[in-house]
């Protein structure tokens, strides 16, 4: 029998601080992005850079960690799950692909940002 894998691993800088929330059953959820930074030579030979955002979930205990001592700018490695979601906003299907967390380590050293 073969098993599906569904896991993403990223390092990345926070683009801005995290946004911390209780929903009504008491869960705590934090969301926050990250960007990751790529180069590559172009056609002209100059350096091109890429960055990507990734938006990333963390709940319970977790996403309260992440909530007290993520900071804008700060260097993250995040280990978790695609996950995408869908609704319809005036008669229009929306998506949203983000990362569950469920495992966060703080790169860098203390007041490190970029």
């Amino acid at each position: 029998m073969s098993k599906d894998l569904n896991k993403s691993m990223l390092i990345g800088r926070l683009g801005q601080d995290p946004e911390m929330k209780y929903l009504d059953s008491g869960a705590a959820v934090c969301s926050f992005s990250i960007a990751t930074n790529d180069d590559y030579t172009g056609k002209d030979g100059g350096k091109v850079e890429q960055t990507d955002w990734h938006n990333i979930e963390a709940w319970g205990k977790l996403a309260e960690i992440c909530g007290e001592y993520l900071t804008k700018g700060k260097q993250v490695y995040i280990e978790g799950q695609m996950k995408t979601r869908s609704w319809e906003k005036d008669g229009v299907k929306q998506y949203r692909t983000s990362i569950k967390a469920i495992n966060m380590q703080m790169l860098g050293g203390k007041g490190d940002q970029k």
